[in-house]
């Protein structure tokens, strides 16, 4: 995959909520940029239609960021204005995201622009090795996951009753016996697809947040049995999608009140590359609207021999970066690191190797990466808003650092330690 093919030639542009129609109005006399077709988180039923259109740019209002299309001959009109005026907050070039862990096979990367493309892929010519490598805590699983009893969430009297959790990712199965009870509302942002999850990623995280307490088979896998799932489908059915794709899986996750955003989803970034200022600007924002955003620190490291930087988006200060642990409680080799400052740190880490849960077509499997370590952080959100149900955004996420156990690792590969249920 060629470093162009990472950017779909869009803009994202971020707006002063309080001047957004003073923003608007400069993209169009000073950039020339067409009139903004205006949607609403509660309103997305075209918008993936629109997001397609060549012809149309699109505001969500809910955010006040815009996806718009630009013309090469533009683009320079468009940076001078977004740098000259003051309702613009940035304008960055759109770029495409995958899934951390994708079930059908991926074009490799290259070495700094892989698409949002899932852990599974980046690590599976290690399974055999990591495998017979890793010696652990003797886990059985003949009634919950490891994963839930490494983390303390089958100890836990809360369920997550009634809390509502956006995963946003390639979808989920609908009428998966164990989780078809426990989707709030779905939505495909994805042109021409269906919510429906032909790829398997978005059903294993969804299942890994909220499968039921007794599933249909085998042990118990998800760490908040009762709460309410917002599914989004922001990737396509390889795993991949533009960042238009994720703002709009985001504003309607937060028009429709999630406590927490769950993204297995990112693209890597260079040693020393800075944070997206159009993911973090809108972190900041759904804090304020008393939503938790967690997401998947990334799969392209090679520990020993070398520590990757944690990926876009979860690379935000606003947004939780969740690191993945193999069963010995350590690091996965996979796991990207704290090498970039900025918001380049590891928060937490959570079980993220052979975890088991939910997969298309009734069934179970077990996936590795960070992509599974993030969707038991957001377990875990949920199960402190339902204990805390007046609490902000950033008390949640406070409460979640400074429950970790500690580990006796560096905070650089594991954050505040491993993730702990209340």
């Amino acid at each position: 995959m060629g470093h162009d093919s990472e950017y779909t030639g869009r803009y994202v542009v971020l707006f002063d909520p309080s001047s957004q129609e003073s923003g608007v109005s400069a993209l169009s006399s000073a950039a020339g940029i067409a009139p903004l077709e205006r949607v609403t988180g509660t309103e997305s039923g075209n918008v993936a239609e629109l997001l397609e259109r060549p012809d149309v740019s699109v505001l969500f209002e809910d955010l006040s960021a815009a996806v718009v299309e630009v013309r090469p001959e533009q683009r320079h009109a468009l940076v001078t204005t977004a740098e000259a005026e003051p309702s613009i907050v940035t304008a960055e070039p759109e770029r495409m995201v995958h899934a951390l862990p994708i079930t059908t096979p991926q074009q490799a990367p290259t070495e700094f622009f892989p698409a949002f493309r899932s852990d599974e892929d980046v690590i599976a010519r290690h399974t055999r090795a990591e495998t017979a490598a890793v010696q652990g805590p003797s886990w059985i699983e003949d009634g919950y996951t490891w994963g839930l009893q490494a983390i303390r969430a089958h100890l836990s009297q809360l369920t997550g009753d009634g809390v509502k959790v956006a995963v946003l990712d390639t979808g989920v199965d609908t009428d998966h016996p164990d989780l078809a009870g426990h989707l709030e509302a779905t939505e495909s942002f994805v042109p021409g697809e269906t919510v429906e999850d032909v790829h398997g990623h978005g059903t294993h995280c969804i299942g890994t947040v909220a499968g039921p307490a007794d599933p249909q088979q085998g042990p118990r896998y998800g760490v908040a049995p009762e709460a309410r799932i917002l599914a989004a489908k922001v990737l396509d059915n390889m795993g991949n999608g533009p960042d238009g794709q994720i703002l709009a899986g985001m504003a309607w996750a937060v028009s429709h009140g999630a406590r927490v955003i769950s993204m297995s989803l990112g693209s890597r970034v260079r040693p020393g590359e800075l944070f997206p200022q159009t993911y973090e600007t809108l972190a900041v924002r759904a804090l304020a609207l008393g939503t938790v955003i967690v997401a998947a620190a990334g799969n392209d490291s090679r520990r020993p021999v070398r520590t990757a930087p944690v990926s876009r988006p979860a690379n935000c200060p606003s947004i939780l970066s969740v690191a993945a642990l193999d069963p010995a409680l350590a690091a996965a080799h996979f796991s990207n690191g704290t090498v970039n400052g900025q918001g380049g740190e590891i928060n937490i880490a959570a079980p993220g190797w052979q975890v088991r849960s939910a997969a298309p077509g009734g069934g179970y499997r077990a996936m590795n990466g960070t992509s599974m370590a993030t969707p038991h952080v957001a377990g875990v959100v949920a199960l402190l808003a339902q204990a805390h149900p007046d609490a902000s955004a950033a008390d949640l996420s406070a409460a979640l650092v400074a429950g970790a156990f500690p580990l006796g690792q560096p905070a650089a590969d594991i954050g505040a330690g491993l993730l702990q249920a209340p």
